[in-house]
């Protein structure tokens, strides 16, 4: 069965200067080589350091910008031998949710004018009946539809990204890309956004590359992960079993950086040592063994291969891929170890609470966002 979306050896490279003649001298490699796919209703996250290279494969792969190498298609379609016209007959198919609701918004038009652009640019429906379309995106997204007639600046942080997420599935695409959408917002509004990305894929049938450098956020919206260091990916996997287990040493360190809610809970911290290398003068063979504490005289040669590394789980086989000369040498990953002294009951309680949103709702005594119930929950933010 063919992928959604499936992008092969994507490259680009950006030039950094230029000669009296104007030609490239140097160029920042952004994205070296990568390939992923996306199946229908899965929600695929990319993860890494700021710099890596995640926002630009989004990019590409809407075509916002052209790679210098590689090819994309959608549902089998070759996305880079697309005409203008065809082009814009795609853009209904796949959208994109920007990282800061405050700029990817236009300041001089109200929220009903923002939602009515792309019903109109691709004809989707007729001007008598657009009024009431806006309304009812405005109800998926949990706002009222009276803030139809407000301009941006009107609305808090949290409502612009629900505007922003009405805008892009005014056109009832079957991919978003995701772009960090929740990192420009308070921490109070961002589980809101996500259990509302959630819930409109359950009901709309919607899949997502989801872009972000928060591992604790991935864990609970992506069903696999792809982790991007300097330019390519190094490892690729189902979420729960790269967080039970990453093979990879630049995912054990990203992984390790994730806060536990749990102020008792002992965990093995790995720090890397050095800056991260430049896209202009990527190092020679691994990119990651500058930093690697296990770096031999093979990483600095060779360019390792993403490569199938076959696991079992409960009762079924995992895809665990991995670009690593000594993945079959390293230690297993450390986990997170309770102390002795347990936990009080108090705080057990409120982990628990946060661990399950519908006792969260109970506990808190605040709904959880809904399509119906998101307005009244958020109007508290401003």
């Amino acid at each position: 069965m063919t992928a959604l979306l499936e992008a092969t050896d994507l490259v680009k490279h950006f030039p950094a200067s230029r000669n009296l003649f104007g030609r490239p001298t140097s160029f920042v490699r952004a994205v070296d080589g990568v390939s992923f796919h996306v199946e229908a209703g899965e929600t695929l996250a990319l993860v890494g350091e700021s710099g890596c290279g995640k926002s630009t494969v989004s990019r590409l792969v809407l075509r916002l910008i052209e790679p210098d190498a590689g090819s994309v298609r959608f549902e089998g379609r070759d996305l880079l031998a697309l005409d203008a016209n065809e082009l814009r007959a795609f853009r209904r198919q796949a959208q994109i949710i920007f990282q800061d609701p405050y700029a990817s918004l236009n300041p001089r038009m109200t929220v009903g004018q923002i939602l009515g652009e792309p019903l109109a640019l691709h004809e989707l429906v007729p001007p008598n009946a657009r009024r009431a379309r806006i309304e009812e995106l405005l109800r998926l997204v949990g706002l009222e539809p009276r803030f139809a007639r407000r301009y941006p600046h009107e609305f808090s942080g949290g409502q612009r990204q629900r505007i922003a997420i009405a805008r892009a599935l005014a056109v009832e695409p079957k991919l978003i890309i995701c772009d960090e959408p929740v990192s420009a917002l308070d921490v109070s509004i961002r589980s809101q956004i996500l259990n509302l990305l959630r819930d409109l894929q359950d009901r709309l049938g919607l899949s997502y590359i989801f872009v972000s450098h928060d591992l604790a956020v991935v864990k609970h919206i992506a069903d696999r992960v792809a982790v991007m260091n300097l330019g390519g990916i190094v490892e690729t996997a189902e979420t729960d079993a790269l967080f039970a287990a990453p093979l990879h040493p630049y995912s054990r360190a990203l992984l390790s950086a994730i806060p536990v809610p749990k102020p008792q809970a002992k965990r093995a911290r790995i720090i890397l040592q050095g800056e991260m290398p430049s896209a202009l003068n990527p190092p020679s063979g691994c990119r990651f063994h500058t930093r690697c504490p296990f770096t031999v005289e093979r990483c600095r040669l060779e360019v390792p291969e993403l490569r199938q590394e076959q696991r079992h789980g409960t009762g079924h086989a995992i895809n665990h891929a991995v670009a690593c000369h000594r993945v079959g040498e390293l230690p297993p990953a450390e986990a997170v170890v309770p102390s002795d002294g347990g936990f009080s009951p108090v705080l057990e309680k409120l982990v628990a609470a946060f661990s399950h949103p519908v006792e969260a709702a109970a506990v808190a005594g605040v709904n959880k966002v809904s399509t119906s119930g998101g307005a009244e929950a958020e109007g508290r933010e401003r």
